[in-house]
C-alpha cells in the first residue's frame, strides 16, 4: 500500500498526551505503523557516559502510530490523504482542499 504520511511531511497529533501539537515527521516505519514526530511523544532516556558522549538525561522523540497523525494542508488544517493520476504519474492530494501534496 502506499504511504500516506511520508519523512518529511508537517502533522497534527489527533489523539494522545500531545493532542493538538505540531511538527515534522524525522522517520516512517511501515512495517509497525509508527512515525517519529519531532518535538512529540517525548522520553527522558538515561545514558551512561562514553569516551564520545555525555551521558546523562536525554529527551527523545519515541515513535507514535499513523493513525494518530493528520497531514496540514495549505490552510493549516489536519487533512485526510488520497490519490490519485496526474497523466501517468500517481500523486497524494489533500481532501480538504484537492491540491497535489508532492507536485
Amino acid at each position: 500500500m502506499a504511504a500516506k504520511l511520508r519523512k518529511g511531511d508537517k502533522v497534527v497529533v489527533l489523539a494522545g498526551k500531545d493532542k493538538g501539537k505540531e511538527g515534522e515527521i524525522t522517520s516512517v516505519d511501515p512495517k509497525t505503523g509508527k512515525a517519529i514526530v519531532s518535538g512529540i511523544n517525548m522520553a527522558i532516556r538515561h545514558t551512561k557516559q562514553s569516551q564520545t558522549s555525555q551521558g546523562g538525561r536525554i529527551p527523545q522523540a519515541m515513535p507514535i502510530q499513523l493513525s494518530n497523525l493528520a497531514l496540514i494542508d495549505a490552510n493549516g488544517k489536519a487533512t485526510r490523504v488520497g490519490f490519485r493520476m496526474d497523466g501517468d504519474k500517481k500523486v497524494r492530494f489533500a481532501k480538504t482542499t484537492g491540491d497535489a501534496i508532492d507536485a
